[in-house]
């Protein structure tokens, strides 16, 4: 669903990001989560690790790129995971405060 949104009428955002912002609309709107939605959530945790051997093939096949670009490499992933945990910190007390101030 949110490929065709994006195809027809928001080419800008992609269809995954969109399909993921209906499925929380829709969660939120709910409240809760289903049992059959949740058994597939689980099977597709349980063989996550699955999705990393692309990622890892990519990674043997432009070894020599890695190489040769080590340190900027290095550099990009510290920088973002720093970044990850700054705003995840900052989300986590901002939703903290929301729900335990009384």
């Amino acid at each position: 669903m949110g490929e065709l949104i994006s195809k027809f009428f928001t080419p800008d955002i992609p269809g995954p990001v969109i399909g993921l912002l209906l499925l929380l609309s829709f969660l939120v709107i709910k409240g809760e989560v289903n049992q059959p939605l949740g058994m597939v959530a689980d099977t597709f945790r349980q063989h996550l690790g699955l999705l990393f051997v692309p990622a890892s093939v990519g990674v043997v096949l432009f070894l020599p790129d890695l190489k040769a670009h080590g340190l900027a490499v290095t550099l990009a992933l510290l920088v973002s995971v720093v970044l990850t945990i700054a705003v995840t910190a900052l989300v986590l007390k901002f939703f903290w405060k929301a729900t335990h101030d009384e």
